[in-house]
Parts: C-alpha cells; structure tokens; sequence
C-alpha cells in the first residue's frame, strides 16, 4: 500500500435542490487499499462514490488521482470503473463479449482481448462460462461477470456501489471472501459503499463512516470498533451500550449512579461524557456490592449467545454471554476498566444505547416485514 494518496478528495460540498448532501468532505485513499464508504442511506456515502467517478461535480471542492485535479474530467477518461448493485450487464451479449467489451471500445487486438478474458473469468472462478448467455446465469454469477468485466478494463481503481446487495445471505458472505481475495490479488484500490456495517468490518483495510453528509470517523475496522469517537459510530457499528456519564479525573469515570476506575484520559475535570459499553465484555455475575445489580426483561437466543436485556434502575443494558438467564432474575454486571470506552459528548449524545426500546422496536420490524411481503 502506497503512502502517498492514490486519491484526494478535498474540501467537497455538494447540495441536490437546496438540500447538502456533503458538507466540506476531505478524504485521502491510498494506492491498493480497501476502503468502504459506510453509512445509513442518505448519509452521502453513494454522492461521494458517484465524484470519484465523475458521474457528479461537486458544487466546491477539488478531486485529486495520483496528485493531477481530475474534478472536471469525464468518467471515460478516469481510471477508475464503477460496479453498480444492477450490474449493467449487456443482455443479449454473452458472457465472453461482456466482459470483452471495454477492451474493444479501447482497439485492444483479438489476441490481447482472448488473454484477458479467460485470465479474469479465473480470478472469477468462471472458466468455461464464456459462451453462456448472460441472462441464464444466477445472481451471484452475473455479479461475477461485472467484476471481470471492470477488471479487464485494468483501471486503478474499482468502485463498487452496494454490489452485494441483491443476493442472499450466504452467497453474500461468499462473495465477501472472493472480492477481497480479487483486490489483494490485483493489488487496485477498491472503493466499497455499503450500509451493513459487518460487511465493511470484514472485507475492508479503512472504514469512512458518514451520516449526514459528513465523515465521522475514518480508520481501521478494529479503531472504529474499540474506538469509536462518538455515539453516532458506536451505535452504527455493533451493538453498545451508550450512557450518560461524568469524568471526575484522568481514569476515574462516573455512570449508572457509581464511580469506575477506566483507561481513558486527557478530558477536563468532571467533563460531561458518553461512555461506551459493549454487551459482550460485560460479565454477569451474581449481585452484589461491587456490581450494577438489575433485573433481567428480555433473552433472545442467537445461535452462538443469548442477547439478555437488564434493566438498571430504569436503564436498559444489553448482555450477550453464552450463559442463559431466567427473565425477572436478578443478576449483577461487572465492567473492568478497559471494558469502558470514553467519548466526547457530541450532537448524537442521549440518542442511542439505551435498549428499552428493544421489545418495541422488534415488533415493529416484524410488522413492517410482513407488510412488505403482503405488498410483493
């Protein structure tokens, strides 16, 4: 991976009918890296993807490729291709002339066009599919097809707009494996936009997480999920526990009505904090003094654990432990201190965390879900 960026977006605004979708965005993406662009929809991740791709021009703002403004050039004459969640796949070409097809635009020779073909129909594990017409293919296959056919064009770097969002699950989480396999194979950058925050955990090198037009935290999969820097990244990113809390002193925090010995510091004397919790480094033990004691409201098997809400006087903590608990137990919750993450108090602060909402917010889902199979 190259220090230097590839990539440089630098001081971007753009704003679609008086409404900004991106406000003074700066991003730097390096040679051979694998970004995601992560967010809830409307957070302006896909505009950010679509000026990368000169298939939008930023109303303020300059786009660096490899230290040259690019910002008015077309997208044909950037290196860099798109792979849309449609595919765009040419329908009555096969599979063969898909993915030949960029490389004729440009004159390559048959024999140069021959080579490459069947060269990303393997990386693709597609061998022997090349007379096969794209329509009879499977979704996961026609997937397939777009990434060879983007590759074959040899651009720099891939974009990628929410490509795995029309397969299900499993072939999903195969496709995960494959395409990071592809891009430390080629060695290009990829530029992935999604909104499920454990594909971009699992495939990416760097994670951009936005909302509202905003970049809130960029770094590696492992520093957005320790750390996360407000309670925006830490809600979206996994499941906390996001509580209101007071740093007395370096190392000394207050929450949940006690004092708590934690590894944070650097804030001023008794700064008003949000404190992250994650569910699964909580220990249930039974009550006592040194313990948060609460009274259990809700367990939910998931397979590996159960996910068990407490309620703390009135706060409801989520838990998962692999250890399964009666609903109206009374049991204890003990936190070590670098289970406790700090973070500043931000315009997300008192919005997320608090799991009372839980029961409530399930019913709701299921009831919206068979809505939507009704209306299908």
């Amino acid at each position: 991976m190259g220090e230097k960026p590839i990539l440089s977006l630098q001081g971007i605004t753009v704003s679609f009918d008086g409404e900004t979708v991106l406000q003074d965005l700066n991003l730097n993406i390096r040679d051979g890296e694998f970004v995601t662009l992560l967010g809830p929809s409307g957070c302006g991740k896909t505009t950010t993807l679509r000026i990368i791709g000169g298939f939008v021009r930023p109303d303020e703002g300059d786009v660096f490729f490899d230290g040259k403004k690019i910002t008015g050039l077309p997208p044909h004459k950037r290196e860099v291709n798109t792979i849309f969640q449609k595919y765009a796949l040419f329908p009555h070409l096969n599979v063969y002339e898909n993915v030949a097809f960029g490389m004729r635009v440009h004159k390559k020779s048959e024999k140069e066009i021959r080579r490459t073909v069947h060269e990303m129909l393997e990386m693709v594990s597609l061998t022997g599919f090349e007379r096969r017409s794209v329509q009879r293919l499977s979704g996961g296959q026609q997937q397939r097809v777009a990434i060879a056919r983007a590759l074959a064009n040899d651009p720099k770097v891939l974009l990628l707009d929410e490509p795995l969002g029309a397969l299900d699950l499993k072939l999903r989480k195969d496709m995960q494996v494959e395409l990071k396999k592809i891009q430390q194979a080629t060695g290009i950058t990829f530029i992935f936009v999604t909104h499920d925050q454990e594909e971009a955990l699992s495939m990416s090198d760097t994670v951009v997480v936005m909302d509202k037009g905003v970049i809130q935290q960029i770094g590696t999969p492992q520093d957005i999920y320790n750390e996360p820097k407000n309670a925006f990244v830490a809600d979206f990113i996994g499941e906390s526990n996001i509580l209101d809390g007071v740093m007395h002193d370096d190392f000394l925090c207050e929450f949940a009505g006690r004092r708590f010995s934690c590894v944070d510091d650097g804030f001023a004397p008794n700064e008003r904090v949000d404190v992250v919790i994650r569910p699964e480094d909580i220990d249930v033990a039974g009550p006592s003094a040194d313990t948060l004691t609460g009274t259990v409201t809700n367990v939910t098997f998931k397979g590996v654990h159960y996910e068990i809400i407490v309620d703390v006087k009135g706060f409801k903590w989520m838990i998962q432990s692999t250890d399964y608990q009666e609903v109206g137990a009374e049991i204890g919750l003990r936190i070590q201190p670098d289970d406790i993450h700090i973070m500043k108090k931000s315009e997300y602060s008192g919005m997320f965390g608090d799991y009372s909402t839980f029961s409530d917010e399930m019913e709701e889902d299921m009831a919206a879900a068979e809505e939507a199979e009704k209306q299908e």
